[in-house]
């Protein structure tokens, strides 16, 4: 089922749009994304196929080689994708997000060069803001640059960098020297192709197995002035300026695993007999059944309220929050009761509901975790933001 509400009527392109990727994400994605799942491969061996698609710019203008899809039929896309590959999934959401944060803060004629070439595979991009120590205290950044050369030097270590291996561009918080204090943060667009930059592939995750995850060593790394993003001291703005996207990125890509849930499960219910009759007839797996159901709409309606806010030009964090905290840990309660209605079947990797719990569990965290979503829709209502 789709992500979107029922009445939502899309045009013939868009309609076309979105019937392309769920039949390329079912026939095709699906049984690689199992076999990344086992192997620890990547999602990168496809991006030539994603970005042949136009899935690396559905956000950009038409006139510089996106779809200019709006945002809630970028979600639409991204739950399609999701339901049958979530690493593709956050593959596509990092990606397109560092497009929105180039988009909103950077200065031409430099922001135009980058948007016009995020379609291609070779200008892939990643977001390096977390380091070891350095998780949802963001400010905290260690990673240092000193000004230099007419640009920046730059040197430290960013960890659990989504994309790291494969990506062109990083867009990086970085703690400059020598700056007045409350002034220190920048925003670097750093070129993953200069000398001095190491990649590590971080191995042995729990799921997302084909999405990539690296630490990213900067050692002295020349970045040109022009390569900043927003003003000096502007770097937590910079990183901030498309957090609500990034959010409900995350947010739909939990209710694409719980809509494989589900569907794993109702027909599971379906077929498998015990004491002469189906499990879906038993009051039990019913209810776990309808449970789930009630909850993956409720997390759809969220998702796609925050991301009508996002085409209106509202900035609203808290309606982000509240739908990327909802559908994360609604994806978990019902990869839990996927498991179960499986029973020991569900307990193996043969059987696909093993994957998707796994797969579930990070959403509650990447992106800010379940605590951060509860501390920001707190403030906002002791704020009154909500009145």
């Amino acid at each position: 089922m789709s992500l979107m509400p029922g009445g939502v009527t899309l045009s013939h392109d868009e309609d076309l749009l979105l019937q392309t990727v769920r039949e390329f994400a079912r026939a095709e994605l699906l049984p690689m994304d199992r076999a990344w799942d086992v192997d620890e491969t990547s999602v990168a061996e496809v991006l030539p196929r994603l970005a042949a698609m136009g899935l690396l710019s559905l956000c950009l203008p038409e006139a510089l080689g996106g779809l200019g899809c709006s945002y809630r039929l970028y979600s639409a896309i991204l739950h399609e994708i999701s339901s049958w590959s979530a690493s593709t999934g956050v593959t596509l959401s990092v990606h397109n997000m560092v497009a929105g944060m180039v988009g909103h803060c950077a200065r031409e004629p430099k922001r135009t060069e980058w948007l016009s070439h995020f379609s291609e595979p070779a200008h892939f991009c990643a977001f390096a803001l977390s380091e070891a120590g350095v998780g949802s205290d963001a400010a905290a950044v260690r990673t240092t640059a000193t000004e230099a050369d007419g640009g920046f030097r730059v040197s430290g270590e960013k960890m659990w960098i989504t994309n790291g291996l494969s990506a062109r561009w990083f867009l990086t918080l970085v703690r400059l020297n020598g700056a007045p204090q409350g002034q220190e943060l920048c925003a670097l667009m750093i070129d993953g192709n200069e000398a001095g930059i190491t990649r590590t592939k971080i191995r042995g995750k729990m799921g997302i197995r084909g999405s990539e995850t690296a630490v990213i060593h900067f050692n002295n790394v020349l970045v040109p002035q022009d390569q900043r993003l927003g003003e000096i001291g502007e770097g937590l703005d910079v990183c901030r300026s498309t957090l609500n996207e990034g959010r409900i990125g995350i947010g739909v890509q939990a209710a694409g695993i719980a809509e494989a849930c589900l569907n794993e499960m109702v027909s599971y219910a379906r077929q498998r007999e015990q004491f002469g009759q189906p499990i879906g007839k038993f009051q039990g797996v019913a209810d776990m059944i309808a449970e789930s159901a009630k909850e993956l709409e409720a997390a759809k309606v969220l998702l796609w309220n925050a991301a009508g806010r996002v085409d209106a030009g509202a900035v609203d964090r808290y309606a982000s929050s509240m739908a990327k905290l909802y559908a994360t840990e609604a994806a978990n309660r019902i990869a839990y009761r996927a498991v179960q209605i499986h029973g020991g079947t569900g307990y193996v990797h043969e059987c696909r509901v093993e994957q998707l719990y796994r797969d579930a569990r990070v959403t509650t965290i990447y992106e800010g975790t379940s605590e951060i979503q509860r501390r920001v829709i707190a403030s906002g209502l002791r704020k009154g933001r909500f009145e």
